[in-house]
């Protein structure tokens, strides 16, 4: 959204020209203005284009761990979860991840989703992760590698904020989306098969609220 956009108002529009124009983005080496001071949205502390990698990381300058960054932290993780596996604080996290998804409602496709407020758009995540039969374990160890990559990063953005949206996009990407097939015969009387494949997005508050949902599961593990 935009300032030229109808759902802004002129007194909304007053008011970003009046004390934002002259901001610029808060990272040091940004000189760029502030979305709200370019009119191009409300923020006022990123420009556009520092916002939106927030929006999608969960940091204004951190990038998502690719699957290379992980593979050592996955396999730490995987020792971890092998040596502690009938621990308390890990049977009362796996315990919790099972409570999430029998309290997720019905499925939903993801076609539908649109509209759903963050918190509900969560909630049918982990409606969609059960329904999947994704192992509680799965989660867990996404949770735990995200811990170690973290940990061993010297560059890592160490925010909460930051943990929480990575963990929720591999959670999130476990959960994939909606997908059908079906068969239609054209008019020569052949048949061919139409696909639908809908991938839910992942970015923006929904990614906060399912790190929230991962990270309040994790508190039995006591890890920092």
């Amino acid at each position: 959204m935009t300032v030229e956009d109808p759902d802004f108002n002129k007194f909304q529009r007053k008011l970003i020209r009046a004390d934002a124009y002259r901001e610029t983005c808060v990272l040091p080496e940004c000189s760029e203005p502030t979305s709200a001071a370019s009119l191009q949205g409300i923020n006022k502390r990123f420009c556009r284009k520092h916002y939106e990698h927030y929006q999608r990381h969960g940091s204004p300058y951190r990038g998502s761990y690719k699957a290379a960054e992980l593979q050592s932290a996955r396999k730490a993780a995987r020792a971890w979860l092998r040596s502690n596996r009938d621990s308390q604080g890990v049977l009362a996290a796996l315990e919790r991840i099972r409570i999430l998804y029998r309290s997720a409602g019905p499925h939903v496709p993801a076609y539908r989703l649109k509209g759903m407020l963050p918190k509900e758009r969560a909630r049918k995540a982990w409606a969609r992760l059960r329904d999947a039969q994704v192992a509680p374990e799965k989660i867990l160890l996404a949770w735990l590698s995200v811990n170690e990559a973290i940990r061993t990063d010297t560059n890592a953005d160490t925010k909460p904020e930051f943990r929480r949206v990575q963990a929720a996009k591999l959670v999130h990407r476990l959960a994939s989306g909606t997908h059908k097939r079906w068969e239609r015969e054209r008019a020569d009387g052949s048949k061919h098969v139409e696909r639908l494949d809908v991938y839910p997005r992942s970015r923006g508050r929904i990614l906060r609220v399912l790190g929230e949902d991962i990270e309040r599961a994790m508190e039995p593990l006591g890890l920092d």
